[in-house]
This record gives C-alpha cells, sequence and structure tokens, in this order.
C-alpha cells in the first residue's frame, strides 16, 4: 500500500504542504480575530484623519441590484451592513445547525446549563441599558447583550490547553445560544414594517429550499440561487435581509447523498477496473477509460461530504479573513474630532452600553449558573469550577460583531447615539478582553 506522499512528486508535495499551512492559518481562531482587531484600529485612525471624508464619500455611493422592474438601490455600508452580513449570518447559521445536529445542543441536558447562562447574559445587560436610558435612548437595549463568538473565543484560545475542554464547551454553547438570541432580536425587534408582498415571496421562497431539502437535492447551486432570491426579497420586505443567511443555513442538507453502508463494497468493486484500464506506459491523456473510471469516484467522493458542511467550507475564511474586517472597518469608524468628549463619556448610551457588556454579562451569565446548580436543576461540566464560570462571563462582554449592527440598526438617524455606543462597544470590548485574558490566566494555571 503505497503512502499518500508517494502518489505526488517533489513540486505537487510542496504545494500540498503550502495548502496545509494555509488551511492551518485560516482555521486559527486568534489569527481571524487579530485579523478583525486590526481592521478596526485602521477604521477607527483613518475616522479621525484627512481620510475620512474620501472614505465616508465612498461608503455612501450608491449601488443597484436587480433587473429591470425588480431593482433595488443601497448605498456600499448598507450592502456591507445587509448582504455581505448575510453570509456571516448564514456561517453562524451553519453552526447552529451543527451543533443542533452533532453538537452540544443535542443533548437538552447538557446544553441546559450554559443556554439558560445565555438568557442570563442577554437579560441583565439589556435592563441595565434600559434602566440608565429609560425615557431616553430606550431602543438600543438589545445593543450591549451580545456577545462576539470569534473574538471571545480568539482571546480564550491564547491561553492553549490551560483552558479545561469543559470551559471550552461550556463557552461556545453559551455563545452559540446567544446568537441565536441575537438574531431572534434583530428579527423581531429591528426590522421595518414589513412589505407584506415581499414577505410573502419571502415565504414562498423558503418553501422552495424546503422542498429542495426534503426531495434530497445534494448540489448547492439551487440553494446558492434561492438563497440569493431569498435575500433580496426579504431586503425588500423591511425584515433584516441578513436572516435570510440563517433561513438558508437550515434548509441546506445536512446528510450526504451517498449510502456510507455501501460506499466500502462500491469503491471494492471499482478498485479492480481502475487498476485493468491504467497503462503505466501510456500518457493520461489517452487512457479515456480509467479516466472515466476515476471520474465516476471523484463524484461520488464529492457526494460523501455533506452539502452544509460544503458550503462552511467554501465560505469560512472569506467571512473570517474578508467580510468581519471589511465589516468592521466599514462600522468602527468612531470620529471623534470636535466631539466632547466629556458629554460621550457620561451620555447615558454610552455608560448603559458599556456597563451592560462589562458588568451586565459576568452578573447575569454566572448568577443564572449559580442558581440552577445550587437548586439542584443543573451541574456544573466535569473540571469547570466557579472561577471559570467568572471568566466566561467577563469574556462574555466582548461584544463587537452583533453589537454594531445592533446599534445602526437601532439608531439608523441618529449620528451621536451611534458615536456613543460604537464608542462604549470598542472600550468595553477591549476591556473585557483585556480583564478576560489577565483573569483566565489566573483561573487555568499552567500544569
Amino acid at each position: 500500500m503505497e503512502s499518500c506522499d508517494q502518489l505526488f512528486d517533489a513540486a505537487q508535495r510542496k504545494r500540498l504542504e503550502r495548502h496545509d499551512l494555509w488551511d492551518r492559518v485560516t482555521s486559527n481562531g486568534t489569527i481571524s480575530a487579530a485579523v478583525m482587531v486590526l481592521a478596526a484600529i485602521a477604521a477607527v485612525v483613518c475616522a479621525n484623519t484627512a481620510a475620512y471624508e474620501p472614505i465616508h464619500h465612498f461608503l455612501e455611493q450608491e449601488l443597484f441590484v436587480g433587473l429591470g422592474s425588480l431593482t433595488a438601490g443601497f448605498t456600499v455600508e448598507v450592502f456591507v451592513n445587509d448582504f455581505l452580513m448575510a453570509i456571516f449570518f448564514l456561517l453562524v447559521g451553519i453552526e447552529l445547525k451543527y451543533e443542533m445536529t452533532v453538537g452540544e445542543l443535542t443533548n437538552p441536558r447538557q446544553a441546559m446549563l450554559p443556554m439558560l447562562a445565555a438568557v442570563g447574559g442577554v437579560v441583565v445587560p439589556a435592563c441595565i441599558y434600559a434602566f440608565l436610558n429609560k425615557g431616553g435612548a430606550i431602543h438600543g437595549w438589545a445593543i450591549p447583550m451580545a456577545t462576539d463568538i470569534a473574538f471571545a473565543l480568539g482571546v480564550m484560545s491564547l491561553l492553549g490547553n490551560r483552558v479545561p475542554n469543559g470551559v471550552r464547551v461550556f463557552f461556545s454553547t453559551l455563545a452559540i445560544a446567544d446568537d441565536l438570541i441575537s438574531i431572534l432580536a434583530i428579527a423581531i425587534f429591528y426590522g421595518q414594517s414589513p412589505n407584506l408582498l415581499w414577505l410573502a415571496a419571502a415565504v414562498v421562497v423558503t418553501v422552495l429550499l424546503i422542498v429542495l431539502n426534503r426531495t434530497r437535492h445534494f448540489r448547492l447551486a439551487p440553494y446558492i440561487i434561492l438563497g440569493l432570491l431569498l435575500w433580496f426579497c426579504m431586503f425588500r420586505s423591511g425584515v433584516h435581509a441578513t436572516l435570510a443567511g440563517v433561513i438558508l443555513a437550515f434548509t441546506v442538507p445536512a446528510k450526504c447523498g451517498v449510502k456510507l453502508s455501501n460506499l466500502t463494497d462500491w469503491l471494492g468493486e471499482i478498485m479492480p477496473e481502475l487498476d485493468e484500464h491504467f497503462d503505466e506506459d501510456a500518457h493520461v491523456l489517452g487512457q479515456h477509460d480509467f479516466t472515466h473510471a476515476a471520474t465516476r469516484v471523484e463524484r461520488v467522493m464529492h457526494r460523501v461530504t455533506p452539502p452544509l458542511q460544503r458550503l462552511e467550507h467554501y465560505i469560512s475564511t472569506p467571512v473570517n479573513f474578508l467580510i468581519l474586517p471589511i465589516f468592521a472597518f466599514v462600522n468602527a469608524q468612531v470620529r471623534l474630532v470636535g466631539v466632547d468628549m466629556g458629554a460621550l463619556l457620561v451620555d447615558h448610551v454610552t455608560l448603559g452600553t458599556y456597563l451592560g457588556m462589562l458588568l451586565g454579562k459576568p452578573v447575569g451569565i454566572f448568577g443564572v449558573t449559580f442558581v440552577l446548580v445550587k437548586l439542584g436543576l443543573a451541574e456544573l461540566p466535569r473540571r469547570v469550577n466557579w472561577k471559570h464560570i467568572v471568566g466566561v462571563g467577563i469574556l462574555g462582554g466582548i461584544g463587537f460583531t452583533m453589537s454594531i449592527l445592533i446599534a445602526g440598526l437601532a439608531f439608523p438617524a441618529a449620528e451621536f447615539e451611534v458615536l456613543a455606543a460604537k464608542a462604549a462597544i470598542l472600550g468595553a470590548s477591549v476591556t473585557a478582553a483585556v480583564v478576560g485574558m489577565i483573569y483566565m490566566s489566573r483561573a487555568c494555571p499552567r500544569r
């Protein structure tokens, strides 16, 4: 039996090694989080220099998509926040579906504690914000409730294997549940008054996606085409168009198109055929029977990977290294030139957001977890202690992507409120990351 390396020449092996290195880099959460941080820092720097005006002018440029009367117009900024972020939400939806199919959310009892802790981590920050902004900018109550799973897990990964696996699983489940709650908040509270005709069209497209799934279509192309149509319908309907990504994720098949129980037997039958048709002395271009059989194997093996997993593979790197950094650069344009810093720091939106993220998150997460465990309704995962739960709560205050998105939706025409919210989000996220990192390094000593 030949090893995999023996199948390739030296040049091809080097290409494979470079490809493996690229895969390791792009799958590293710490690196992707660092890229997004750099994009946010660049945005803040540009926003406070002469580059701000040309960037702002570019983001206000009109784009048009559609055909004939079915045309939608939007600015570059809206394209980033509504279309590109729909692809991000598609990835979030894939992760949610994965966890509900084979991950931590398949066991209700095991998932109950972090999921209910996530509810506490949502409600308490929202209440702190609402209390400080009663009679004022109350509509931004959802801004401090979202945890940025990419940033937070990236910070936690810096500690390596010092963090027990139970802590990672608890925090991952909590962050996923947090994302789901944030998605529901956007759908219910931050859409426009819906256009019933376009909403009905979106429902029809969703039904078509479900029919594709039920009739066991495993090619991705029809799902992508209908997903784009769904996004267009939702954009025109007034419901936040990013939700199209979540709907698409839940309709893409998670099963493979091959009977795996018969796969080994089939491969055993076709291997002699490949061996029979192969001529070592002839050029491969002339070995039509061999290449035809090899193509059959390639098509079958391609279908072994579920469409949902293939889609995740296609979009995860662009989302983490292109879409999220672009979103960060576009939305972290916090211009402080000419701003009354004293007024900004004591503004109720700033205080509500900052304290909600930095204080509300740990109080809500730890409080609900403590109550459930002490009442005997749940128990801490193995090798997880109360110090770890406090650290999870602090890191839960890292709320960049979703929080900035909600801030823009909550105050579409109020520049100062958006500025206050974004400044508080950046400040609280940095504080939570630094404090959480220092705390977890002490709570998880080297073994």
